[in-house]
């Protein structure tokens, strides 16, 4: 008897995994996230005031999020491959056309109004940027030819060009370098790297005369000495800083954070939110922010080795490394070893453009795997 229950239920298991590669869903991946998004309304009740508003909108934005994430899942990687110049080339004209209609807001032109609503077409490209490195390196040998590498940068610095003219460093930098891990990826050889860390260096002297703008100036200057500065320029890194010091090793517990709970830390529930994990949870909250980061990252990653083809891999790894560079970014930003860039923290900060530029991502992911696995059940 016991026998035949243990069969049954290792036959229930079993359907529900075919059932769920048969609609392109990748169960440890989304229960990945959907241990990042518990964690995240954790934290951002507190983060904002306990605004159950606030809370609810995150609810409505994150289950959106999710539906596209499950919507880009069903489409077959060949088809997305197929479908990336022409992503590429529509995000292209939406820059243009915010260079040359966009609206101003706080000294920057960032967006587009489309009557109905307003876009940010620079978020585009952090979906559409390694998808067009991917497709365009995988259609010939790996490692990929000289030629193609030096249309992979140009295909790289056209819109990071026109994001620095909006301006807009943070985003620029994120979606270079999500181009760049995507051609390393792909086979770059050693030399490219080597020069382009040599021509980077050369070039800073003319970045900062020609293209940094004043107040990002002032956010390098503040990160060497934020005590210069601290009602001004300073302030914002400085009462990060004490937040996360002053959390200890359980933190100051739930809603309990002077930092957040009083006023004195900025945008608490979007880009210093991770201050507010730890001056609240301490070294606890934040390994154990670490733990479900890496569960994720190590679910892409094995999903990474098991790719069919160079484009599947390459996008796969793209888009997991590039996941990693955005917790780092933004980590280093609140904890004062970057400059303040405006990047939230991945899945887990307040907003809508954000969570749904990462769940495309996801959602291709998953497609790599569970279209390889689909062909298993057929």
């Amino acid at each position: 008897m016991t026998e035949n229950m243990h069969s049954l239920r290792e036959d229930v298991m079993a359907k529900r995994g075919t059932w769920l590669m048969r609609h392109h869903i990748d169960l440890p991946l989304l229960l990945g996230l959907l241990m990042t998004l518990l964690l995240s309304l954790f934290v951002l009740y507190s983060a904002s005031g306990q605004h159950p508003e606030m809370l609810w909108r995150q609810i409505v934005r994150t289950s959106l999020a999710f539906l596209v994430m499950i919507t880009v899942a069903q489409f077959n990687p060949r088809f997305i491959a197929k479908t990336a110049i022409y992503l590429y080339i529509l995000s292209l004209i939406l820059l243009v056309m915010v260079e040359l209609f966009g609206d101003i807001s706080k000294g920057a032109q960032r967006w587009l109004n489309l009557g109905f609503m307003r876009i940010q077409p620079s978020e585009l490209f952090k979906v559409v940027m390694p998808l067009t490195i991917a497709a365009f390196l995988s259609k010939d040998n790996l490692p990929p030819k000289n030629s193609n590498v030096i249309i992979a940068f140009i295909l790289i610095l056209i819109p990071v060009g026109l994001i620095l003219k909006q301006p807009d460093l943070g985003t620029a930098v994120l979606i270079a370098v999500s181009g760049f891990i995507a051609i390393f990826i792909a086979g770059l050889s050693l030399w490219y790297l080597v020069a382009g860390a040599l021509a980077a260096a050369a070039a800073l002297p003319l970045m900062w005369n020609y293209v940094l703008h004043d107040y990002q100036k002032q956010r390098v200057l503040t990160l060497i000495d934020p005590e210069s500065d601290p009602l001004g320029a300073g302030y914002h890194i400085i009462q990060s800083k004490i937040a996360i010091g002053s959390g200890g090793l359980y933190g100051k517990g739930w809603l309990q954070g002077s930092q957040s709970q009083l006023d004195f830390l900025p945008e608490p529930h979007t880009d210093f939110i991770f201050a507010v994990l730890a001056e609240e949870t301490g070294l606890i909250g934040f390994l154990i922010l670490l733990g479900v980061y890496t569960y994720l990252i190590s679910r892409c990653v094995f999903i990474t080795f098991q790719a069919r083809s160079n484009f599947e891999r390459i996008l796969s790894a793209a888009y997991t490394f590039t996941f990693v560079f955005y917790i780092f970014v933004n980590i280093g930003m609140v904890s004062g070893i970057l400059p303040v860039v405006g990047v939230p923290l991945p899945m887990i900060s307040y907003g809508g453009t954000s969570m749904i530029t990462l769940s495309i991502c996801f959602g291709i992911i998953m497609s790599v795997h569970t279209h390889k696995k689909t062909l298993t059940f057929r």
